[in-house]
Protein backbone atom coordinates (compact mmCIF):
# COMPACT_ATOMS: atom_id res chain seq x y z
CA UNK A 1 0.00 0.00 0.00
CA UNK A 2 0.93 3.44 -0.61
CA UNK A 3 0.30 6.68 1.23
CA UNK A 4 -3.44 7.80 0.79
CA UNK A 5 -4.32 10.25 -2.13
CA UNK A 6 -4.97 13.63 -0.87
CA UNK A 7 -8.56 14.41 -0.89
CA UNK A 8 -10.38 17.26 0.89
CA UNK A 9 -12.24 15.27 3.63
CA UNK A 10 -8.56 14.21 4.99
CA UNK A 11 -5.29 15.58 6.28
CA UNK A 12 -1.96 14.47 7.80
CA UNK A 13 -1.26 14.95 11.23
CA UNK A 14 2.20 16.33 12.15
CA UNK A 15 3.42 16.19 15.31
CA UNK A 16 6.32 18.51 16.53
CA UNK A 17 6.18 20.32 13.25
CA UNK A 18 6.83 23.74 14.35
CA UNK A 19 10.63 23.09 13.45
CA UNK A 20 13.46 20.87 11.45
CA UNK A 21 12.66 17.92 10.14
CA UNK A 22 8.66 18.17 11.14
CA UNK A 23 8.08 21.08 9.26
CA UNK A 24 10.05 19.87 6.52
CA UNK A 25 7.79 16.77 6.64
CA UNK A 26 4.71 18.92 6.12
CA UNK A 27 5.98 21.14 3.38
CA UNK A 28 6.79 17.81 1.79
CA UNK A 29 3.43 16.40 2.21
CA UNK A 30 1.70 19.79 1.41
CA UNK A 31 3.99 20.02 -1.91
CA UNK A 32 1.94 16.19 -2.58
CA UNK A 33 -1.69 17.88 -2.33
CA UNK A 34 -2.37 16.74 1.12
CA UNK A 35 -4.22 19.21 3.86
CA UNK A 36 -2.56 18.98 7.25
CA UNK A 37 -2.97 19.61 10.50
CA UNK A 38 0.41 20.78 12.17
CA UNK A 39 0.94 20.69 16.16
CA UNK A 40 3.55 21.74 18.58
CA UNK A 41 3.71 23.62 21.95
CA UNK A 42 4.97 26.88 19.43
CA UNK A 43 1.63 28.34 18.36
CA UNK A 44 2.90 31.43 16.26
CA UNK A 45 5.87 29.22 14.95
CA UNK A 46 2.72 26.92 13.79
CA UNK A 47 0.59 29.78 12.41
CA UNK A 48 3.37 30.94 10.39
CA UNK A 49 4.15 27.41 8.80
CA UNK A 50 0.60 27.31 8.50
CA UNK A 51 0.41 30.14 6.31
CA UNK A 52 3.24 29.46 4.08
CA UNK A 53 1.74 26.10 2.92
CA UNK A 54 -1.12 27.34 2.64
CA UNK A 55 -0.26 30.10 -0.02
CA UNK A 56 1.97 27.85 -1.63
CA UNK A 57 0.23 24.69 -2.13
CA UNK A 58 -3.29 25.61 -1.87
CA UNK A 59 -3.96 23.08 0.66
CA UNK A 60 -5.51 23.47 4.20
CA UNK A 61 -2.95 24.12 6.99
CA UNK A 62 -4.46 23.59 10.49
CA UNK A 63 -2.61 24.43 14.12
CA UNK A 64 -3.31 22.80 17.05
CA UNK A 65 -0.87 24.14 19.46
CA UNK A 66 -0.45 21.92 23.08
CA UNK A 67 1.80 19.88 24.95
CA UNK A 68 1.70 16.48 24.02
CA UNK A 69 3.52 14.81 26.95
CA UNK A 70 0.10 16.00 29.28
CA UNK A 71 -2.65 14.08 28.72
CA UNK A 72 -4.49 17.33 28.84
CA UNK A 73 -2.40 18.27 25.99
CA UNK A 74 -3.14 15.19 24.34
CA UNK A 75 -7.07 15.68 24.87
CA UNK A 76 -6.82 19.36 23.45
CA UNK A 77 -5.53 18.25 20.26
CA UNK A 78 -7.90 14.99 19.99
CA UNK A 79 -10.55 17.67 20.41
CA UNK A 80 -9.02 20.36 17.79
CA UNK A 81 -8.70 17.63 15.25
CA UNK A 82 -12.81 16.84 15.51
CA UNK A 83 -13.63 20.66 15.24
CA UNK A 84 -11.55 21.51 12.35
CA UNK A 85 -13.22 18.44 10.85
CA UNK A 86 -10.85 16.43 8.67
CA UNK A 87 -9.74 12.78 8.80
CA UNK A 88 -6.56 11.85 9.79
CA UNK A 89 -5.24 9.73 6.90
CA UNK A 90 -1.40 10.18 7.84
CA UNK A 91 -0.26 10.34 11.62
CA UNK A 92 3.53 11.57 11.35
CA UNK A 93 4.59 11.16 14.95
CA UNK A 94 7.92 13.72 15.25
CA UNK A 95 7.79 15.06 18.44
CA UNK A 96 10.52 14.16 20.73
CA UNK A 97 14.19 15.51 22.19
CA UNK A 98 17.29 13.72 23.17
CA UNK A 99 19.52 14.46 26.07
CA UNK A 100 23.51 13.62 26.96
CA UNK A 101 25.78 12.88 29.47
CA UNK A 102 26.67 10.06 31.89
CA UNK A 103 22.70 8.76 33.00
CA UNK A 104 23.86 9.18 36.37
CA UNK A 105 24.37 13.15 36.29
CA UNK A 106 21.32 13.43 34.23
CA UNK A 107 18.16 14.59 35.69
CA UNK A 108 16.02 12.18 36.37
CA UNK A 109 12.69 13.94 35.91
CA UNK A 110 13.68 15.06 32.27
CA UNK A 111 14.73 11.51 31.42
CA UNK A 112 11.34 10.37 32.06
CA UNK A 113 9.70 13.44 30.52
CA UNK A 114 11.89 11.99 27.55
CA UNK A 115 10.29 8.87 27.67
CA UNK A 116 6.56 10.02 27.71
CA UNK A 117 7.19 12.56 24.79
CA UNK A 118 9.45 10.15 22.65
CA UNK A 119 7.69 6.63 23.17
CA UNK A 120 4.28 7.10 25.60
CA UNK A 121 3.01 9.56 22.75
CA UNK A 122 3.72 8.05 20.42
CA UNK A 123 1.63 4.86 21.65
CA UNK A 124 -0.95 7.33 22.53
CA UNK A 125 -1.41 9.09 19.12
CA UNK A 126 -1.69 5.74 17.24
CA UNK A 127 -4.07 4.41 19.67
CA UNK A 128 -6.16 7.43 18.96
CA UNK A 129 -5.74 7.47 15.17
CA UNK A 130 -5.29 3.73 13.86
CA UNK A 131 -8.38 1.96 14.75
CA UNK A 132 -10.19 5.40 12.94
CA UNK A 133 -7.59 4.75 9.64
CA UNK A 134 -8.58 0.77 10.04
CA UNK A 135 -12.25 1.59 10.14
CA UNK A 136 -12.15 3.58 7.06
CA UNK A 137 -9.94 1.44 5.65
CA UNK A 138 -6.32 2.91 4.77
CA UNK A 139 -4.05 5.30 6.37
CA UNK A 140 -0.32 5.64 6.72
CA UNK A 141 1.77 5.94 9.88
CA UNK A 142 5.45 7.76 10.13
CA UNK A 143 7.03 7.53 13.24
CA UNK A 144 10.24 8.99 13.48
CA UNK A 145 12.70 7.21 14.96
CA UNK A 146 16.59 7.31 14.61
CA UNK A 147 19.84 5.33 13.52
CA UNK A 148 20.05 5.53 17.79
CA UNK A 149 17.35 3.07 18.08
CA UNK A 150 20.12 -0.09 16.43
CA UNK A 151 22.58 0.24 19.21
CA UNK A 152 22.71 1.21 22.61
CA UNK A 153 24.47 4.57 23.22
CA UNK A 154 26.66 5.55 26.29
CA UNK A 155 25.92 8.78 27.35
CA UNK A 156 22.35 8.96 25.23
CA UNK A 157 21.17 5.98 27.31
CA UNK A 158 17.52 6.98 27.52
CA UNK A 159 17.32 8.83 24.15
CA UNK A 160 18.42 5.23 22.42
CA UNK A 161 16.29 2.79 24.19
CA UNK A 162 13.22 5.41 23.39
CA UNK A 163 14.14 5.66 19.40
CA UNK A 164 14.57 1.69 19.75
CA UNK A 165 11.30 1.64 21.30
CA UNK A 166 9.92 3.53 18.41
CA UNK A 167 11.69 1.19 15.60
CA UNK A 168 10.42 -2.04 17.06
CA UNK A 169 6.56 -0.52 17.93
CA UNK A 170 6.48 0.44 14.46
CA UNK A 171 7.58 -2.71 13.11
CA UNK A 172 5.27 -4.90 15.33
CA UNK A 173 2.26 -2.49 14.59
CA UNK A 174 2.86 -2.76 10.97
CA UNK A 175 2.67 -7.01 11.40
CA UNK A 176 -0.52 -6.36 13.06
CA UNK A 177 -1.93 -3.86 10.49
CA UNK A 178 -1.38 -6.53 7.91
CA UNK A 179 -4.52 -6.69 5.79
CA UNK A 180 -6.15 -3.51 7.03
CA UNK A 181 -4.82 -1.09 4.24
CA UNK A 182 -2.89 0.94 6.92
CA UNK A 183 0.61 0.84 6.91
CA UNK A 184 3.34 1.90 9.15
CA UNK A 185 7.52 3.65 8.34
CA UNK A 186 9.75 4.17 10.61
CA UNK A 187 12.19 7.20 9.69
CA UNK A 188 15.68 6.75 11.33
CA UNK A 189 17.32 9.45 10.22
CA UNK A 190 21.56 10.11 11.03
CA UNK A 191 23.03 13.68 11.99
CA UNK A 192 20.98 16.09 11.35
CA UNK A 193 21.54 19.80 11.88
CA UNK A 194 18.75 21.28 13.68
CA UNK A 195 17.44 23.10 16.68
CA UNK A 196 17.22 19.67 17.89
CA UNK A 197 21.21 19.85 18.78
CA UNK A 198 20.78 22.52 21.03
CA UNK A 199 17.96 21.17 23.13
CA UNK A 200 19.08 18.51 23.62
CA UNK A 201 22.57 19.59 24.80
CA UNK A 202 24.88 17.78 21.90
CA UNK A 203 26.12 20.44 20.90
CA UNK A 204 29.78 19.45 21.70
CA UNK A 205 28.81 15.33 20.59
CA UNK A 206 27.91 17.32 17.40
CA UNK A 207 31.75 19.31 16.74
CA UNK A 208 33.49 15.78 16.99
CA UNK A 209 30.79 14.33 13.75
CA UNK A 210 32.76 14.52 10.02
CA UNK A 211 31.48 16.66 7.73
CA UNK A 212 29.93 13.98 5.48
CA UNK A 213 27.85 12.38 8.30
CA UNK A 214 25.15 14.89 8.49
CA UNK A 215 21.88 14.94 6.14
CA UNK A 216 19.91 18.16 5.68
CA UNK A 217 16.60 18.40 7.35
CA UNK A 218 14.52 18.54 3.87
CA UNK A 219 16.09 15.44 2.65
CA UNK A 220 15.16 13.51 5.56
CA UNK A 221 11.94 14.53 5.06
CA UNK A 222 11.82 13.66 1.56
CA UNK A 223 13.11 10.40 2.39
CA UNK A 224 10.50 9.75 4.88
CA UNK A 225 7.16 10.72 2.96
CA UNK A 226 8.81 8.75 -0.29
CA UNK A 227 9.28 5.73 2.04
CA UNK A 228 5.56 6.21 2.86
Amino acid sequence: MSIPEPSQESAALVTGASSGIGADIARSLARRGHNVVLTARRAERLKELARELADAHGVRAETVSCDLQTKAGRKRLTKGVAEIGLRVDVLVNNAGFGTAGLFQRLDGEREAELVRLNCEVVVALCGEFVPKMVEHGGGAVLNVASVAAFQPLPTQATYSASKAFVLTFTQALGADLHGTGVTTTALCPGPVKTEFIEVSNLEREAGTLPAFVWVSSPDVAEAGVSGL
